[in-house]
């Protein structure tokens, strides 16, 4: 008798150890899988918010020389080739901009990344170069500001 109980317990504890090895394991995969899944959405979003960033600066400067060819002498470019890339270069912009905004939890950050695009896109409508001048450091503030606050969502 003494023989099969001790055989009852060392198989219960067999199980008993099994089971333990196999919910550990499975905590420490779930764990890991979480842990990629941050990461991966991290990457995604560093990847989004760069672009969009990027995105930005090449619309903004594109209006900027496009300013330039359509109100004083000195770039000699044609400004409708000008105006077709700057239009390229907004729906680039534009682009970005959804991506981020699906990628982002924050209704701030998606809000204030748009309205960066719509404050560059004014750029073009300026009338004076003192104006001009004004929208292009407020501008590129809003862009920087922008970098600063996409960086703590990563």
């Amino acid at each position: 008798m003494e023989t099969i109980i001790a055989s009852a317990i060392a198989v219960l504890g067999t199980l008993l150890g099994s089971g333990i090895t196999l919910a550990v394991q499975q905590r420490t995969t779930d764990r890991s899988h979480e842990f990629t899944r941050r990461e991966k959405l991290r990457q995604e979003r560093l990847d989004a918010y760069s672009s969009y960033a990027g995105a930005l600066l090449n619309y903004r400067r594109c209006l900027v020389h496009l300013w330039f060819c359509e109100n004083e002498e000195p770039p000699h470019e044609d400004p409708d080739a000008v105006r077709i890339r700057a239009y390229d270069l907004r729906s680039g912009a534009q682009e970005a901009l959804f991506r981020v905004q699906m990628l982002t939890d924050d209704e701030t950050l998606s809000q204030t990344a748009e309205t960066v695009l719509a404050d560059v896109t004014a750029l073009a409508k300026t009338e004076t170069r003192t104006e001009l001048d004004q929208r292009r450091v407020r501008t590129r503030d809003d862009i920087n500001r922008l970098v600063r606050t996409a960086k703590r969502h990563l």
